[in-house]
């Protein structure tokens, strides 16, 4: 039973996103305030071309550190552009089975199209297990 359930009943589709010209210090703000770890960087026609994640944006603390002043910069400075993905039609089971394999705290969610319908987080994974269980 629990091999047949949907990734796309349990994921986030309320999707906060930046854009690739975004400056950096605004994502890092955004991320702050809103206590998220990251989010999908999409273009001006809504598809996905990168992630940004606090890993990420630890660079510009590293840069900023070692010239001792603020480096700024667009977020297509700083984000993953080797995003893995995950269709809408995996399974609860085989998510959590790559999630235990990687270090990703998260998957934005394409559909057979290739348009970003939402994203998964380990989090929402759980969250499938328990209503299930």
């Amino acid at each position: 039973m629990l091999k047949s359930v949907l990734i796309k009943e349990f994921m986030a589709t309320n999707l906060s996103t930046f854009t690739p010209d975004m400056e950096i210090s605004e994502a890092i703000k955004f991320l702050n305030t809103h206590k998220i770890s990251g989010a999908p960087v999409v273009d001006d026609r809504g598809n996905l071309v990168g992630i940004l994640s606090e890993k990420d944006c630890m660079q510009v603390a590293l840069q900023s550190t070692y010239y001792e002043d603020w480096v700024g910069g667009s977020v297509s400075e700083y984000m993953t552009v080797d995003v893995k993905t995950v269709p809408d039609t995996a399974s609860v089971v085989d998510l959590a089975d790559k999630f235990v394999k990687t270090a990703y705290k998260r998957y934005p969610v394409l559909n057979e199209e290739g348009d970003l319908v939402g994203q998964i987080s380990r989090s929402d994974v759980l969250r499938a297990l328990d209503k299930l269980w």
